[in-house]
């Protein structure tokens, strides 16, 4: 690769960048003002149990204490000038800072979307390829017939249907956790068996737009002049069909990778409180249910970044596989 193309791919991602950054903004700006007009009482939430037995004094106290009675830009301007020196408050409901909860649970879903996301992708390929290969045969209306029927499938009934046959039916899986209940220590075999479930349910729940996409992409490429000019040379249908039809049916699926990224973060929260897999799930309902602002609006900075990268990632990869398409001009 020159260096023309790595220049327009740095070109393109500082545009990006000096977009995120209003984005980001108003998006923080939004989740405090939402997160005021919410009818949950962050004092009581934060005093649990005993803001029953209270006196309205000492919850004014607390109130004065936590600063939820300032208005919520003042909540905002305070934690961002304090967020760009790298201090992202403290978590109310979790009493901990808030570096401190992203990142013992970050982790743990970074790799569930990571493994989700990649048997999505290689599965999705396999049964695309499929199907396309004999448009309205036995396996092409089997493939697309269970791509229809998973898209329309919620992702908690699903993940609900694994746990009762895979868990509770065929004991092949764990039902929840990170690890077994005994144990205490975190292992390898353990953190694989306990993440088989929970990854394939996000994975299942990604399928069917991948298998489609692809299916659609592979089936166009082999009606393509050059993919007929290859089979009239006699080539292998093999080799058509890998070398000539999938490299150009592909295609439309990088710009299914940036997304599908919003729709993988919902999964994952679904998936994460189904499975009870400590991630950022249990984090982000706990906030959303305390009102606490300085987690929450780290925790939907992190899903906003997250999704920005993901369509700057599908960007450059179409246009660094696709020659008709410039970079410059994204």
């Amino acid at each position: 690769m020159t260096s023309a193309p790595w220049g327009a791919m740095a070109r393109l991602a500082g545009r990006r960048a000096l977009f995120a950054g209003p984005v980001l903004l108003a998006v923080t700006f939004g989740v405090f003002a939402i997160a005021a007009a919410s009818p949950f009482d962050p004092v009581k939430a934060y005093a649990g149990t005993a803001a029953l037995g209270a006196d309205q004094q000492t919850l004014d106290r607390l109130r004065a204490n936590l600063g939820v009675d300032e208005p919520f830009w003042i909540r905002w301007w305070d934690w961002l000038t304090a967020a760009l020196g790298g201090d992202l408050g403290h978590s109310s409901v979790l009493r901990q800072p808030v570096t401190q909860v992203i990142g013992e649970r970050l982790v743990w879903s970074a790799l569930l979307c990571a493994v989700a996301f990649a048997v999505a992708v290689l599965l999705g390929t396999v049964l695309g390829v499929l199907a396309a290969r004999r448009p309205g045969s036995l396996p092409d209306r089997a493939v697309t017939s269970l791509a229809y029927l998973l898209e329309a499938a919620p992702v908690f009934w699903i993940a609900l249907l694994a746990v009762w046959l895979f868990a509770l039916q065929w004991d092949l899986l764990p039902a929840g956790g990170l690890t077994d209940t005994a144990s205490e220590h975190v292992t390898f075999g353990q953190v694989t068996s306990h993440l088989m479930l929970p990854a394939g349910v996000l994975a299942v729940s990604q399928l069917p737009w991948f298998t489609l996409y692809v299916r659609q992409g592979v089936g166009d490429a082999l009606a393509e002049d050059p993919v007929r000019g290859a089979r009239a040379r006699g080539l292998a249908e093999h080799t058509v069909l890998l070398g000539h039809a999938l490299r150009s049916g592909l295609l439309p699926v990088l710009t299914l990778i940036g997304s599908r990224v919003p729709e993988l973060i919902t999964g994952a929260l679904l998936v994460e409180t189904v499975f009870s897999w400590p991630g950022i799930a249990a984090a982000t309902v706990e906030a959303a249910t305390a009102v606490d602002f300085p987690l929450l609006a780290a925790l939907t900075t992190l899903a906003t970044a997250a999704v920005l990268l993901g369509n700057l990632l599908a960007d450059l990869l179409y246009g660094l596989f696709d020659p008709r398409v410039k970079l410059s001009d994204m």
